[in-house]
Protein backbone atom coordinates (compact mmCIF):
# COMPACT_ATOMS: atom_id res chain seq x y z
CA UNK A 1 0.00 0.00 0.00
CA UNK A 2 1.63 3.41 -0.97
CA UNK A 3 0.91 6.58 0.58
CA UNK A 4 -1.40 7.44 -1.93
CA UNK A 5 -3.68 4.51 -0.82
CA UNK A 6 -3.79 5.36 2.56
CA UNK A 7 -5.78 3.30 5.20
CA UNK A 8 -9.49 4.74 5.72
CA UNK A 9 -8.58 5.05 9.28
CA UNK A 10 -5.43 7.61 8.25
CA UNK A 11 -7.38 11.06 8.92
CA UNK A 12 -9.35 9.64 11.95
CA UNK A 13 -6.44 9.03 13.84
CA UNK A 14 -4.77 11.73 13.07
CA UNK A 15 -7.69 13.84 14.44
CA UNK A 16 -7.63 11.57 17.32
CA UNK A 17 -4.00 11.87 18.08
CA UNK A 18 -4.17 15.99 17.57
CA UNK A 19 -7.29 15.64 20.43
CA UNK A 20 -5.31 13.43 22.63
CA UNK A 21 -2.20 15.80 22.30
CA UNK A 22 -4.03 19.01 22.83
CA UNK A 23 -6.16 17.46 25.93
CA UNK A 24 -2.18 15.97 26.80
CA UNK A 25 -0.72 20.14 27.17
CA UNK A 26 -4.07 21.46 28.79
CA UNK A 27 -3.97 19.25 31.69
CA UNK A 28 -0.26 19.09 31.78
CA UNK A 29 -0.86 23.18 31.70
CA UNK A 30 1.66 23.52 29.12
CA UNK A 31 -1.43 25.65 27.15
CA UNK A 32 -0.44 28.44 29.39
CA UNK A 33 2.35 31.03 28.59
CA UNK A 34 2.65 31.79 31.89
CA UNK A 35 3.52 28.40 32.98
CA UNK A 36 5.90 27.76 30.01
CA UNK A 37 7.36 31.13 30.82
CA UNK A 38 8.17 30.13 34.16
CA UNK A 39 10.22 27.12 32.79
CA UNK A 40 11.81 29.11 30.22
CA UNK A 41 13.17 31.48 33.61
CA UNK A 42 14.06 28.18 35.83
CA UNK A 43 11.63 28.90 37.96
CA UNK A 44 9.16 25.87 37.51
CA UNK A 45 10.87 22.39 35.82
CA UNK A 46 7.06 20.88 35.05
CA UNK A 47 7.95 21.06 31.10
CA UNK A 48 10.64 18.88 31.74
CA UNK A 49 8.73 15.94 32.49
CA UNK A 50 6.16 16.41 30.43
CA UNK A 51 8.40 16.56 27.43
CA UNK A 52 10.63 13.74 29.12
CA UNK A 53 7.59 11.44 29.49
CA UNK A 54 6.53 12.39 26.30
CA UNK A 55 9.83 11.95 24.68
CA UNK A 56 9.90 8.19 26.55
CA UNK A 57 6.57 7.06 25.44
CA UNK A 58 7.49 8.02 21.77
CA UNK A 59 10.52 6.20 21.72
CA UNK A 60 9.14 2.90 22.76
CA UNK A 61 6.91 3.18 20.57
CA UNK A 62 8.93 3.94 17.48
CA UNK A 63 11.67 1.21 18.70
CA UNK A 64 8.64 -1.26 18.83
CA UNK A 65 6.68 -0.25 15.92
CA UNK A 66 9.61 -0.34 13.59
CA UNK A 67 11.18 -4.24 15.10
CA UNK A 68 7.92 -5.44 14.65
CA UNK A 69 6.04 -3.87 11.99
CA UNK A 70 7.53 -3.85 8.56
CA UNK A 71 5.22 -0.80 7.33
CA UNK A 72 3.46 2.15 8.68
CA UNK A 73 -0.07 0.91 9.40
CA UNK A 74 -2.15 3.84 8.54
CA UNK A 75 0.08 4.65 5.25
CA UNK A 76 2.12 1.49 4.33
CA UNK A 77 5.31 3.33 3.72
CA UNK A 78 7.93 1.17 4.75
CA UNK A 79 9.71 2.57 8.00
CA UNK A 80 13.02 4.66 7.44
CA UNK A 81 15.17 7.13 8.61
CA UNK A 82 15.38 10.96 7.94
CA UNK A 83 18.09 12.74 8.51
CA UNK A 84 18.71 16.16 8.59
CA UNK A 85 22.15 17.64 8.35
CA UNK A 86 23.07 20.05 10.99
CA UNK A 87 23.54 23.23 8.58
CA UNK A 88 23.35 26.91 8.96
CA UNK A 89 18.99 26.99 8.55
CA UNK A 90 18.63 24.67 11.23
CA UNK A 91 21.24 26.83 13.58
CA UNK A 92 19.24 30.05 12.46
CA UNK A 93 15.59 28.62 12.24
CA UNK A 94 16.26 26.85 15.98
CA UNK A 95 17.28 30.45 16.94
CA UNK A 96 14.46 32.58 15.47
CA UNK A 97 11.56 29.42 17.01
CA UNK A 98 13.94 30.07 20.22
CA UNK A 99 13.00 34.12 20.25
CA UNK A 100 9.69 33.49 19.66
CA UNK A 101 9.11 31.34 21.98
CA UNK A 102 10.36 33.56 24.67
CA UNK A 103 8.72 36.31 23.39
CA UNK A 104 5.43 34.33 23.46
CA UNK A 105 6.03 32.21 25.97
CA UNK A 106 4.39 29.37 23.74
CA UNK A 107 5.49 27.22 21.10
CA UNK A 108 3.01 25.95 18.37
CA UNK A 109 1.46 23.01 19.50
CA UNK A 110 0.34 24.57 22.40
CA UNK A 111 -0.60 27.61 21.01
CA UNK A 112 -3.54 25.90 19.61
CA UNK A 113 -3.68 23.98 23.03
CA UNK A 114 -4.07 27.14 24.20
CA UNK A 115 -6.98 28.69 22.36
CA UNK A 116 -8.74 25.49 23.30
CA UNK A 117 -8.93 26.72 26.65
CA UNK A 118 -10.21 30.15 26.53
CA UNK A 119 -6.95 32.39 25.89
CA UNK A 120 -7.84 34.28 22.64
CA UNK A 121 -5.46 36.58 22.72
CA UNK A 122 -2.52 33.67 21.36
CA UNK A 123 -4.67 33.89 17.78
CA UNK A 124 -2.00 36.96 17.89
CA UNK A 125 1.07 34.51 18.20
CA UNK A 126 -0.35 32.08 15.62
CA UNK A 127 -1.11 34.79 13.68
CA UNK A 128 2.56 35.87 13.60
CA UNK A 129 4.04 32.44 12.96
CA UNK A 130 1.58 32.15 10.29
CA UNK A 131 3.13 35.47 8.49
CA UNK A 132 6.46 34.22 9.95
CA UNK A 133 6.57 31.17 7.99
CA UNK A 134 4.90 32.63 4.95
CA UNK A 135 7.51 35.34 5.11
CA UNK A 136 10.39 32.80 5.15
CA UNK A 137 8.80 30.69 2.26
CA UNK A 138 8.50 33.91 0.24
CA UNK A 139 11.86 34.60 0.63
CA UNK A 140 12.79 31.31 0.07
CA UNK A 141 11.40 30.71 -3.31
CA UNK A 142 12.28 33.92 -3.97
CA UNK A 143 16.22 33.71 -3.58
CA UNK A 144 16.04 29.99 -5.26
CA UNK A 145 14.42 31.53 -8.30
CA UNK A 146 17.14 34.29 -8.57
CA UNK A 147 20.15 31.49 -7.91
CA UNK A 148 18.28 29.40 -10.65
CA UNK A 149 18.61 32.80 -12.68
CA UNK A 150 22.08 33.67 -11.94
CA UNK A 151 23.62 29.67 -12.58
CA UNK A 152 21.75 29.72 -16.12
CA UNK A 153 24.29 31.11 -18.79
CA UNK A 154 23.23 31.59 -22.09
CA UNK A 155 24.63 29.79 -24.51
CA UNK A 156 26.28 31.06 -28.07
Amino acid sequence: MSSAEQSSLFLPLIYLGGLIFGAGLAISGMAKPEIVLDFLQFEDFGLLFVMGGAAVVTGITFAVATRYLDRAPLTGDTYKRRLKSFDRNVVIGGSIFGVGWGLSGICPGAAYASVGIGNYPILWAIAGMFLGAYAQGYWRSRRSTATETVTETPSD
